[in-house]
């Protein structure tokens, strides 16, 4: 076995270990924190994603591929709204992407940060209001 095959991590290994190291929300956890001034949801899912099922209202879209750039302020690219000191609550599709962005933004400094677990389709089950992209 080569030394790369045997210090390889599965994306599975990776995810589990953001999920140790990062807050996870239920669902219902993440929609009754929606809402307050110092909390944002922000959707890490692809357009093409949102643009099949929509998103949840209120919710920033941030692609997780754009999301350490636009959250850095030494970015270009960098979004305000992602700084200022609010709890920002990540989802995606299942739960996984967000856990990985999650953790990566917690690398950066930036905090607090949780994601949810289940991601939009547990958002939409628990009631959270859909709106069209």
């Amino acid at each position: 076995m080569t030394e790369e095959a045997m210090t390889m991590r599965s994306a599975k290994d990776l995810v589990a270990e953001a999920n140790r190291e990062v807050e996870t929300l239920s669902a219902e956890e993440a929609l009754a924190r929606l809402g307050q001034p110092d909390t944002m949801l922000v959707d890490v899912r692809e357009g093409e994603e949102m643009a099949k099922t929509g998103r949840i209202a209120g919710a920033v879209h941030v692609p997780r591929g754009f999301l350490e750039f636009q959250a850095d302020p030494e970015s270009p690219t960098h979004r305000a709204e992602l700084g200022g000191g609010r709890r920002l609550v990540l989802y995606c599709a299942s739960g996984n992407r967000s856990a990985l962005a999650a953790k990566a933004l917690n690398d950066m400094g930036l905090g607090p940060v949780a994601h949810v677990a289940g991601g939009f389709p547990a958002l939409a089950k628990a009631g959270a209001m859909v709106e069209p992209t």
